[in-house]
């Protein structure tokens, strides 16, 4: 089977803006992603040109070698066209949601394919649920329908706790947008693979969701908004009625003296409310 051509056409037109950016700070400083200038200045074209920019070679490495090994087959199945599509619309996908949770930093700046690429990825993964997704270097690799989800999850987490020098962010969008347009391109294989596409998007959506609700979640660690903090105060609720009827049934069986501390305690503040 030959190489995708998309893949090794973009790796290479790729490689040449990444490297006038590495050798002139000026040049990647006039096209890379930036807030201010892109909703200041109304310089659009950076939320595409910042996805021909590298942090280094190996940034770029990764990026391509991802790319030419996942797009070989969605050239295949979705046609030259379609899956140019899902690269440029996962990269714009990206960029927007990058923009939108630092559209209140106008000092944040970033480079790279990722976005693009994690739609390529996604979209593959939809498509091709049972395929195998491996790890350079490593003699490992796991069911395509299992990496999907794992990866949205820790790109969520990756947003909530700013992990890394990385653009979780610009990831998830990515990746959104390329599962939707594999499933629009291809609706009889999504329609077969829907509980895939749900694994992948009901946590996007649920998450997006609690953000639009409680904007001031991604301000504290551990809160991850009013629906949640309810959903865990009714849990907990229940487990301690769930306690409480364990512990009269023990008493109806043993008696009272077979209480330990801890129960009778529990028993007095369950009276005191």
């Amino acid at each position: 089977m030959e190489s995708s051509i998309i893949g090794l056409l973009l790796a290479l037109i790729t490689a040449i803006p990444t490297y006038l950016g590495l050798r002139d700070h000026s040049f990647q400083e006039s096209y890379l992603f930036n807030t201010d200038a892109i909703l200041v200045d109304k310089e659009y074209f950076r939320m595409f040109t910042s996805g021909f920019l590298h942090l280094n070679w190996l940034h770029y490495a990764f990026n391509m070698v991802a790319l030419v090994s996942f797009s070989e087959v969605l050239e295949i199945f979705l046609g030259f066209g379609n899956t140019l599509v899902v690269y440029f619309g996962s990269l714009l996908g990206g960029s927007l949601l990058a923009l939108y949770f630092h559209r209140n930093h106008g000092d944040y700046r970033a480079v790279g394919a990722s976005g693009a690429v994690s739609g390529i990825v996604m979209a593959y993964i939809v498509l091709f649920p049972d395929g195998g997704i491996g790890f350079p270097g490593v003699d490992l690799s796991i069911k395509a329908w299992i990496f999907g989800p794992l990866y949205v999850i820790a790109s969520i987490i990756g947003i909530k706790y700013s992990v890394g020098n990385i653009g979780h962010d610009a990831h998830l969008g990515g990746a959104i947008v390329g599962a939707l347009l594999a499933a629009a391109y291809r609706p009889e294989i999504a329609l077969e693979n829907w509980w895939v596409l749900l694994l992948v998007i009901v946590p996007c959506a649920v998450f997006l969701i609690l953000l639009a609700r409680n904007p001031h979640m991604m301000l504290i660690p551990n809160d991850w908004g009013t629906e949640v903090q309810s959903l865990q105060h009714y849990k907990k609720k229940i487990n301690r009625k769930e306690e409480i009827d364990r512990i009269l049934d023990k008493i109806n069986r043993k008696g009272i003296d077979s209480l330990t501390i801890a129960e009778r305690r529990l028993l007095e503040e369950n009276d005191d409310n």
